[in-house]
């Protein structure tokens, strides 16, 4: 039986017959051993057809089909023009060899050309890609690393297919820079409290809040020169109006030592810089929690942004933490305990990072492991529907956040939960339904734009008619006043001629009534007669 063997390169469709080799005899170390050698391996396997792409994007799009599992148009009938025709109800006496088995199913079911895809068909197609270059006649050095070189690129590029606002390494960044930036804030803290107090050291046990007192630090400034005039500046930064006073009765009474203006205003500085982290600290949550709602929501909805977004961090990304199962995700974050109880025989965690979630505290102490384990659940459903779902919605994160208050209850209360199917049924209608809601939105807002759009173009249609018609009216007024001055003249000199005319005018209309009475008259006489003699006529 003959063998063909289909290669997919970067510039085309390759089609072999390798001859002479016995089916008994199929030894994949032998094969294996010859397929380094360009002598041995041309005499078993020659080139029987090539049909080479017509473009780069033609070259991507065969190769996106062919990486599916897909048989394209433009394979299909190089295949059926290259190889001998199948005849129905006959056993064909050749088999096609392909290195995936998924378009070799693929191929047999459309054209019901045999396929294989073996130990040895591999090592053949090893061998062709090996020398490709040299079976193709008019094929230059080079070309083929520059053709496999560019598809790669766009293949590559092409399957990197995400959505820029669902990109999870933006959470990992953002969640590790939060951390840092605690840290540093409270050890800044702990600095400007400590420099600050060698000259005002009452004010830590007033103030406890560390942006308070560097925003307090920097105001006060001299102590000596603190007096009531600035009790309204404290009371805003305090917002209390009893801690103002007792922060000036201090000031009165301090026992701390006096610094020279250049040390205040290294103390000033550094609080200021202080507060900017602070601040910064604050924007860059606010940006966390908007990169988890569009991330992971059902997540974030679940256990919080926070917890959530360490979650992903500590994993990796959000497909590894949707790949992990809830035994895993439970206990993610403390490796350390697990294998220290694997190597002592000990106890194992019963959580991890998960502990940080508020369902963990509110639950007792004989129900801490039963919670973790029921939430790391949860946490798993969430975040494969966030990982794999097209449209975003915290529909499911909602239902799943009840599901843990009700487990709460009844280890707390013993009222029986929801069952599963139930809650997810739910789920299911209310994301159905804001999807229908927010496509609903859509063609309003598309629909009120297109009207703004006929009204903004009648309104500037209508605009320019009118000044069209203003730019007339003003020619005309102009060509207008400078008449008036001759006709006030003329009409000055005629109003004696028009009174004789007026007089005239109504006698001769009086005359025309009279006159068109008596035609009326003379016709109604005619018709009179007409209508006797008709009489007459009959009679």
């Amino acid at each position: 039986m003959a063998l063909y063997l289909l290669y997919e390169s970067a510039s085309g469709y390759g089609l072999f017959l390798a001859h002479g080799i016995d089916e008994i005899g199929q030894n994949t170390e032998a094969v294996r051993n010859s397929v380094t050698d360009l002598n041995r391996f041309g005499k078993v396997v020659k080139l029987a057809a090539f049909n080479p792409f017509e473009s780069a994007l033609d070259a991507l799009n065969q190769q996106n089909a062919v990486s599916e599992g897909q048989m394209t148009d433009e394979l299909r009938n190089f295949l059926e023009l290259s190889l001998p025709k199948v005849k129905e109800g006959k056993k064909p006496k050749f088999s096609l060899g392909v290195a995936d088995p998924k378009i070799g199913s693929h191929i047999y079911e459309e054209t019901k050309i045999p396929c294989q895809s073996n130990e040895f068909v591999l090592e053949l197609i090893r061998g062709v890609r090996l020398h490709f270059d040299r079976f193709i006649d008019n094929l230059k050095s080079g070309d083929l690393e520059k053709a496999q070189l560019g598809l790669g690129h766009s293949y590559s590029r092409a399957k990197v297919k995400f959505n820029v606002n669902r990109v999870d390494n933006m959470v990992i960044q953002a969640i590790f820079l939060l951390d840092t930036l605690d840290k540093d804030v409270n050890s800044f803290s702990m600095r400007v409290r400590e420099w600050y107090s060698w000259h005002f050291p009452e004010l830590v046990k007033i103030v406890n809040d560390n942006y308070l007192y560097a925003k307090l630090a920097k105001f006060i400034e001299d102590k000596s020169e603190l007096s009531e005039d600035k009790l309204e500046g404290i009371v805003d930064i305090l917002g209390d109006e009893d801690k103002a006073k007792e922060v000036i009765e201090a000031a009165k009474a301090s026992m701390g030592q006096d610094l020279s203006p250049i040390d205040l205003i290294n103390v000033k500085m550094f609080a200021q810089r202080v507060m900017d982290l602070a601040e910064y600290r604050k924007k860059l949550y606010d940006y966390l929690v908007a990169k988890m709602s569009d991330i992971a929501p059902n997540l974030a909805a679940l256990i919080g942004e926070v917890v959530g977004a360490r979650l992903i961090s500590h994993a990796g990304s959000l497909t590894n933490l949707a790949k992990c199962p809830s035994s895993t995700l439970q206990i993610l974050g403390a490796e350390k305990a697990l294998f220290r109880a694997l190597k002592t025989k000990g106890n194992t965690p019963k959580y991890g990072l998960i502990f940080h979630s508020s369902f963990i505290g509110r639950a007792s102490a004989k129900n801490k492991g039963r919670m973790a384990r029921y939430l790391a659940n949860k946490c798993s459903i969430a975040s494969r529907i966030d990982c794999f779902s097209e449209s975003s919605t915290t529909s499911f994160g909602d239902k799943l956040r009840e599901q843990v208050e009700e487990r709460l209850d009844f280890y707390d209360k013993g009222v029986a939960p929801r069952k599963n199917i139930d809650v997810m049924k739910a789920a299911m209608e209310n994301a159905a339904n804001q999807g229908a809601e927010m496509d609903v939105d859509k063609t309003t807002e598309h629909s009120s734009k297109k009207s703004k759009k006929k009204k903004s173009k009648d309104n500037d249609e209508a605009k320019a008619d009118d000044k069209e018609n203003a730019a007339v009216n003003g020619d005309a007024a102009e060509s207008k006043s400078g008449k008036k001055k001759k006709k006030r003249a003329l009409e000055e000199e005629s109003k004696p001629a028009e009174n004789g005319t007026n007089a005239e005018n109504g006698t001769e209309k009086k005359k025309k009534k009279k006159s068109k009475d008596v035609e009326m008259e003379d016709v109604a006489a005619v018709s009179e007669g007409k209508k006797k003699k008709k009489k007459k006529t009959a009679d």
